[in-house]
């Protein structure tokens, strides 16, 4: 099937640099598009040309409402569109409109993104567990500024585990607070990229913000919170029930972590492993599964995950050729005795 759309004023902003976001759609919908002077024709499947001509009217409807797309959230929330059949360009963005995340815009960048901030918005807990760089812990916080800035909660409580990353750092001078501060920091750098550094101090101080080690969690309810535990897999299990059960009316619970990086010491098992046994089919909770393909940090991250999980493919794979038993080797047949001669006789 072969459709041409009109080019519209501006149009182009939606190829991106080199069209690259053509390329994107092209290889993402299976069709052809070949830009002439006056317009765009397309060639393919009747659903992909149907699909892509639908992507160019978003886009010309947020254009003309004066959305504006910033930090190549254009391109993310095209590969997000092309790879979901049920994602559009309008929906994404308006969606992203409708949440406040304080001077952040913040788009999913990937289906699984997309996913978990929709987990997020309709379950009171949520698990997010995959590789480094897939937003887990960014994307969580985002979700709580914007539940807090909309008076969806009252406070924001970020957790984290005490555990070093295989290494002991042995004693840390200062007061408490001083202590545990660099194993939050990565909550903290989330807070002061979407807050005023000013607003971000208001509010640790007026305790709307707390941040602290899972240990300080015990025994409290926590009523009217959007609660976060970031590194999850470094939890006990002891610690992990501890967590769940502390939430209270009107929270909601966001539980993240890599059960490829565990640093419990003595190879004690992670809580997280266990509750995502244990909790699967509990109505209410909901578990997003993150792989190599929805990480955002640098290209080179993807590749190196990918080179670990097959490392560990084939480290998996060698100790299972081990532990399989060896054909025994057939022992040769004995050979009938021989018959005794004869005497003779004299």
């Amino acid at each position: 099937m072969k459709k041409s759309i009109e080019l519209s004023p501006n149009i182009e902003t939606l190829f991106g640099t080199r069209d690259e976001n053509l390329h994107v759609l092209e290889d993402g919908l299976n069709i052809n598009i070949d830009i002439r002077s006056d317009h765009i024709d397309l060639e393919g499947a009747p659903r992909d040309v149907a699909r892509a001509e639908q992507l160019f009217a978003d886009y010309e409807h947020l254009r003309k409402s004066g959305h504006q797309f910033v930090n190549g959230d254009l391109s993310s929330m095209l590969r997000v569109v092309v790879s979901d059949a049920n994602a559009t360009l309008r929906g994404l963005a308006e969606a992203g409109r409708q949440r406040s995340f304080g001077r952040r815009t913040v788009q999913p960048k990937s289906p699984n993104q997309r996913r978990y901030l929709e987990a997020i918005e309709h379950h009171d807990m949520v698990f997010g567990v995959g590789p480094a760089g897939t937003g887990k812990t960014y994307l969580a916080v985002a979700m709580a500024i914007s539940a807090l800035l909309n008076k969806q909660v009252n406070r924001i409580i970020l957790a984290r585990p005490a555990v070093e990353a295989g290494e002991r750092l042995g004693f840390l001078p200062g007061t408490l607070q001083e202590k545990i501060d660099p194993y939050l920091r990565p909550l903290y750098d989330a807070l002061f990229d979407m807050l005023d550094p000013e607003r971000v101090e208001r509010y640790l101080e007026k305790n709307i913000i707390e941040i602290a080690p899972i240990a300080f969690m015990r025994g409290r309810t926590l009523n009217d919170s959007f609660v976060i535990l970031d590194e999850a897999q470094n939890t006990t299990s002891e610690q992990m029930k501890m967590f769940v059960t502390r939430l209270g009316f009107g929270s909601k619970a966001v539980i993240t972590g890599d059960v490829t990086q565990i640093d419990l010491p003595n190879a004690r098992r992670s809580g997280l492993i266990e509750a995502v046994d244990i909790l699967q089919g509990v109505n209410g909770i909901s578990f997003v599964h993150f792989d190599e393909s929805d990480v955002v940090r640098h290209h080179l991250v993807q590749r190196i995950i990918r080179a670990y999980d097959q490392h560990k493919t084939h480290l998996a794979e060698q100790q299972l050729s081990l532990l399989e038993p060896k054909p025994s080797t057939p022992q040769p047949a004995a050979l009938p005795p021989s018959p005794e001669e004869p005497h003779l006789r004299n």
